[in-house]
């Protein structure tokens, strides 16, 4: 018989390539995976496994350049966010088709936060796609979708690793995956160390945004114990927030099993690192898990 695993997958955007590192050892090592419980990138891997397609999704993010990164952000400029995060899934699309989450053979919950209401939101069933671009909706950076009376952004708001949320059987354990820790095992690229700062990713943004943050920088000249740039300090800012709150949910709800996936292994936007990112998963799932 096989051994039963519940999977929580974290927030971390690039850094959630992992995941799937943490999948195939998993399923190598005989595990059969129950439940999967996903926020942010846990929940677009989560989901994507869940619905069997994780193979051809890999592959895809295997292939990618720097330049696809940009080409499949499409660019907006609101109070809200300035990428709409549309045309991404719908390349996921070209890939699985319309997708149901009640018709997945693994159960499967993604998180979201609804920002008018201050609560969770946990999609269980209805379009995978519109679950996950409500759980990946980083404030500020992905606009958030509004529907239901609801203003929904991204899960690691409030639950960036949502151990709570399983439905634990006697006979399994739960393995969860944290993408922001502070282990020192960063990957190494031909490009030197992982940037842990979105630099490239600023580069790319739409001629406003930019004028805001030069905007920012002159101001911060006059500041010298100011060390960040306007971007820096969005990402580093809800990075900080989700420190704590998982830690604090570590606290209350301490999984069998925690994989931990170093914060400095990429930044948010590098998903053009994908094979580097995958191998550290692959890594920090033979150096975590205890009982292979």
């Amino acid at each position: 018989m096989k051994k039963k695993v519940h999977l929580v997958l974290g927030s971390g955007g690039a850094r959630g390539i992992a995941h799937i590192g943490v999948i195939e050892g998993l399923e190598k090592d005989g595990y059969e995976i129950i439940e999967v419980v996903g926020c942010s990138m846990g929940a677009v891997i989560g989901g994507i496994y869940a619905a069997g397609h994780l193979e051809e999704y890999k592959q895809w993010l295997m292939e990618l350049k720097r330049g696809d990164v940009f080409d499949l952000m499409d660019f907006t400029l609101t109070r809200q966010g300035f990428v709409k995060g549309e045309k991404i899934f719908a390349k996921h699309k070209e890939m699985t088709g319309e997708l149901k989450i009640e018709d997945f053979p693994i159960p499967f919950t993604a998180v979201a936060t609804d920002m008018k209401h201050n609560e969770e939101v946990h999609f269980k069933s209805g379009d995978l796609y519109k679950a996950l671009r409500a759980s990946i909706a980083i404030p500020g950076f992905i606009t958030p979708v509004v529907q239901d009376g609801k203003v929904l952004v991204d899960g690691g708001v409030l639950n960036p690793l949502p151990v709570d949320l399983v439905d634990k059987k006697e006979d399994a354990i739960i393995v969860a995956v944290d993408l922001n820790s502070r282990v020192e095992d960063a990957i190494t690229t031909k490009e030197g160390k992982a940037d842990e700062k979105p630099n490239w990713f600023e580069k790319l943004l739409p001629e406003n945004v930019k004028d805001l943050a030069k905007k920012y920088e002159k101001h911060k000249e006059k500041q010298e114990e100011e060390t960040f740039s306007l971007l820096e300090l969005m990402e580093n800012t809800f990075s900080f927030t989700q420190d704590r709150l998982t830690s604090l949910m570590l606290d209350i709800h301490t999984p069998d099993e925690l994989i931990k996936i170093p914060r400095n292994t990429a930044a948010t936007f590098d998903f053009f690192k994908a094979k580097q990112i995958y191998k550290v998963g692959l890594k920090a799932y033979k150096r975590d898990m205890k009982n292979k």
